[in-house]
């Protein structure tokens, strides 16, 4: 069964020993990015340079419309048979967001809460960042649905750091 799976970098040596996943996504701060790991060519592999920040002007380095754009295009070239990785340093609020903006890419409109349902069914502590989230909306264009849909997954269990966490990937639209 094709499959995302999110988890924080404490995990990504045993998740990639464990899964074999076939692509990998790194959310981490420009000054904590990590090189690719042994067995994966650097087209498999994608950095992308973010703090975990939920306004723009809050901080440095914050998410923007070109890496939700660079996460899609890269998640459209995996062909699925194998899972595709996300990461970021804990597990739970940059990486949550990406992999719902992948689950709702290949979803289709008009299913952003039953992908939101989905993460919090398979991760009570995911917190998705939410300025990813919106710079997702908008390249997808939802209009506004998967910002509203992730508001209605309710608050997260308060950890310090995520596990690894399967999310299937549903079945594309009829």
């Amino acid at each position: 069964m094709p499959r995302v799976l999110v988890t924080p970098l404490s995990a990504l040596e045993d998740a990639i020993e464990s899964h074999r996943p076939s692509h990998i996504v790194t959310l981490l701060s420009p000054e904590h990015m990590i090189e690719t790991p042994a067995g994966y060519a650097a087209a498999r592999h994608l950095k992308l340079g973010v703090n975990d920040v939920a306004d723009p002007a809050a901080g440095e380095n914050p998410p923007s419309r070109i890496h939700i754009d660079r996460l899609l295009d890269f998640s459209r070239g995996w062909d699925t048979k194998q899972p595709l990785l996300i990461h970021c340093w804990a597990g739970i609020s940059r990486s949550m967001a990406s992999a719902y903006a992948v689950l709702c890419d290949r979803a289709g409109p008009g299913r952003e809460v039953e992908m939101a349902l989905v993460i919090r069914k398979a991760a009570g502590h995911a917190n998705p960042n939410l300025l990813l989230v919106h710079h997702a909306d908008a390249a997808l264009g939802r209009g506004g649905r998967m910002v509203e849909a992730v508001k209605t997954m309710g608050p997260p269990l308060q950890v310090m750091e995520g596990v690894t966490t399967a999310l299937l990937l549903p079945l594309a639209p009829p």
